[in-house]
């Protein structure tokens, strides 16, 4: 890897995590050693990127650093593409509009050497001929989750019964044929999954819930991955 390339995917591994990264996953990641880390992170320092941290403890890179727009990698670009296709075939009319727009972007403003992988792609993401109707808009939805306010629904279970929740939705889950609101069920006192399909009838409420949409995701991942740990140990103590 060119030492250039390589400056700028140490900037890329950074951006991509929250916390610190040591230079032994950097070097890792980039199949180097760490004292040629250590002389790269010393090296974007004095160019005034603003990367903080100390060797054995990690490195950060401060928020408000960025770099110019689109500077993709091959790699980067035929994912960005495929993931774009893959919504454009599977999300809702508003977010399809969306993928097609970023695919004509992406083709417009990368270098003339890239522009083949976006016109003519070698990874194709298939129509999707299940998907499941959504029954309520989702552009609205994704609205509400972002600014944390709550939603009214009767929703139809598989026994076709019908109950009328107020919920707090702090994410949507798109699966291969029906979509997935996440919520917090104000009737059951804990999280609750819809599917999209199954809602009868709803109501966008401007009433704003007691919480961030941020920390119910953090809460409800936490609340996951303490359900699968139960599950994993009731699995292996029945085979015991």
């Amino acid at each position: 890897m060119r030492r250039a390339d390589r400056l700028f995917q140490i900037i890329q591994i950074l951006r991509r995590h929250r916390g610190p990264v040591t230079a032994e996953v950097i070097a890792g990641e980039l199949e180097t050693s760490k004292r040629t880390v250590y002389r790269d992170i010393a090296d974007l320092a004095a160019q005034r990127v603003p990367i903080r941290g100390e060797a054995g403890v990690g490195y950060v890179l401060d928020n408000g650093f960025d770099l110019p727009p689109l500077m993709l990698t091959q790699p980067e670009v035929e994912a960005a593409v495929l993931g774009a296709q893959w919504v454009a075939s599977r999300g809702d009319p508003e977010l399809a509009r969306a993928a097609q727009d970023l695919i004509a972007k992406i083709g417009a403003t990368v270098p003339e050497r890239l522009r083949p992988l976006v016109l003519e792609p070698a990874t194709r993401a298939v129509p999707n001929y299940r998907s499941m109707p959504d029954r309520l808009d989702m552009g609205a939805a994704r609205r509400a989750i972002h600014t944390g306010r709550k939603i009214r629904l009767v929703y139809r279970d598989e026994q076709e019964r019908e109950t009328e929740r107020i919920v707090w939705p702090f994410a949507i889950g798109y699966h291969e044929a029906v979509r997935l609101l996440m919520t917090w069920c104000e009737l059951r006192q804990d999280f609750r999954s819809f599917r999209t399909d199954r809602v009868a009838t709803v109501e966008f409420l401007d009433d704003r819930y007691p919480d961030r949409p941020a920390s119910l995701r953090a809460k409800w991942h936490k609340h996951a991955m303490a359900e699968g740990e139960r599950m994993r140990a009731a699995h292996k103590a029945a085979a015991e």
